[in-house]
């Protein structure tokens, strides 16, 4: 535990010991670093320290739990401490009740038919989220459970600004160019974008950031106790919303789809992708407006999370570099020509 972390638990939990701090999962965003606390008295935590200084991120994500808290039924942390106004901004929640979706994913015995109960799941999560309709697109600076404030925008505008925040995240890469080719191709479809819904999104609806209550147990369990497979009775709550803004729901389900079912560089099988919609569909009655005509744009930039972090990435693969950089770049001229038919 560096010193940084340190003040910060003291500054936070002034009357708490703590029996150990533990890294949480790992990040490609190294503007953060996140802690698992165990307390001497029970409860577990979880702390996110921005260590580039930057509170935004801290009130954004206050602000965005808190609101979600009040008008949806999806599961939020609870806020324990938070701080934007000294050196070193932070926010520390309690631990959410349930099961982290990747034990359940990754459950012995977990087979397509359980998975596709989760991804029914995740489904009916997001469409309830996506309720939370705004007059326009923007930018969350702040705000509570009564209202968010918005840095307002049209829908172009703000997708392009999330797309530099990427790149900047990515840092210098291999296929940094994609960033601009795909923002000319959002721009050039402005008129498209702009009539978009907008919704609050998540942003970032990852494994690691979904948590399944109720009746999600794991496959294993559920075949030792006798009881029945599919978990479709439980809901999912989501951690990490520090880039939550308003925007087009649809872009959210693409790249849930990528996140979720596949590997980095595809939605991963069809089965799964369906019940995923399926169960959006239960709770919002369609995909998205427009979901069809705007699917190649997000194709796009959905896949920058592939090729913008190739190097986070590309030594797990079983190709060679050189090999899986090539089929990395054709796969990107086949998303942009896709925009262009």
């Amino acid at each position: 535990m560096d010193e940084q972390i340190r003040s910060v638990l003291d500054a936070a939990f002034p009357d708490r010991e703590f029996e150990s701090v533990d890294a949480a999962e790992p990040s490609w965003n190294d503007k953060n670093e996140t802690v698992a606390v165990a307390f001497a008295d029970v409860e577990e935590a979880y702390l996110k320290v921005a260590a580039d200084g930057d509170a935004s991120r801290v009130a954004r994500e206050r602000a965005v739990m808190e609101y979600v808290g009040t008008h949806s039924s999806v599961p939020v942390p609870t806020v324990l401490a938070s701080e934007t106004a000294g050196e070193v901004p932070y926010l520390a929640t309690a631990a959410m009740d349930g099961q982290r979706r990747l034990e359940l994913w990754y459950d012995d015995g977990a087979d397509d038919e359980y998975r596709a109960a989760l991804a029914r799941q995740v489904g009916r999560a997001l469409a309830r989220l996506h309720e939370l309709r705004f007059e326009s697109h923007g930018h969350v600076v702040g705000g509570d459970a009564d209202g968010l404030e918005l840095e307002n925008g049209p829908w172009t505008d703000v997708l392009v600004e999330r797309i530099e925040r990427m790149r900047d995240i990515a840092g210098d890469g291999r296929f940094d160019h994609h960033f601009e080719e795909v923002i000319a191709a959002v721009e050039a479809n402005r008129d498209l974008l702009d009539d978009a819904p907008a919704a609050l999104v998540h942003g970032d609806p990852a494994h690691p950031n979904c948590v399944h209550t109720g009746a999600a147990v794991g496959r294993a369990d559920a075949d030792a106790r006798g009881d029945a497979a599919a978990p479709d009775d439980g809901q999912v709550g989501f951690l990490d919303w520090e880039i939550s803004h308003v925007g087009d729901p649809a872009r959210e389900l693409r790249r849930t789809c990528r996140l979720q079912f596949g590997p980095l560089v595809s939605d991963g099988p069809e089965r799964l992708v369906s019940a995923f919609r399926e169960g959006y569909r239960e709770t919002a009655g369609s995909l998205p407006d427009g979901f069809a005509d705007r699917r190649p744009i997000y194709d796009a930039v959905t896949f920058l999370g592939a090729s913008g972090f190739f190097e986070k990435w590309e030594h797990r693969a079983d190709e060679p570099t050189e090999e899986l950089a090539e089929r990395v770049q054709a796969d990107m001229e086949e998303r942009l020509a896709e925009i262009r038919r």
